[in-house]
């Protein structure tokens, strides 16, 4: 059985840090409300670039099938989602009287994957995925707001591309924001 509907892409993962003590220390219907308001954010700031195949708590599962990807392009867009949730995050602190201690950390990665649908909603399948959603679990970084670019992203791209601020792992390349 052969899929044809297997292509080379992006999947991109904005997660915010500190969400579970963020959730067992906020009233529920604030929480929701802020969660929300950044989720929201995100997808706005997209501007449709990527697809977003799920949400999940904290989490979006954006994709792009895209055989010559651009860290240019991808870096870019990190930046306005990271400026404008940094933005949200005054504003409500603002609005609601509060202190939200979140940040935000990205995954981006590269592979073939397929889609499937079920229903109304369009699932990715595909060991990149996976891969990628183990990334968010890391102890790489040594800051809270970071961008974790893989190498098997890093090597579809021209190397002239990437970040002079960019430090290497054994998975990838961590780019920290500068504030």
């Amino acid at each position: 059985m052969e899929n044809t509907n297997v292509r080379d892409g992006i999947i991109l993962i904005p997660d915010f840090s500190g969400f579970t003590e963020f959730v067992f220390n906020t009233k529920l219907y604030t929480g929701e409300y802020i969660v929300r308001q950044l989720l929201s954010i995100l997808i706005d700031v997209n501007n449709r670039y990527f697809d977003i195949s799920e949400i999940e708590g904290d989490a979006i599962l954006f994709y792009k099938y895209d055989q010559n990807p651009s860290y240019q392009k991808v870096s870019k867009i990190l930046r306005m989602m990271r400026s404008a949730f940094n933005m949200k995050i005054l504003e409500l602190n603002e609005m609601l009287n509060t202190t939200i201690e979140l940040s935000l950390k990205f995954v981006v990665h590269y592979g073939k994957f397929s889609q499937y649908n079920i229903g109304s909603f369009k699932k990715l399948y595909g060991k990149p995925v996976i891969e990628a959603h183990q990334m968010l679990k890391n102890n790489l970084a040594k800051q809270p707001s970071y961008a974790l670019f893989s190498n098997s992203f890093l090597e579809r791209i021209e190397s002239v591309e990437i970040s002079e601020y960019m430090q290497l792992s054994d998975v990838g390349g961590i780019e920290y924001f500068l504030n």
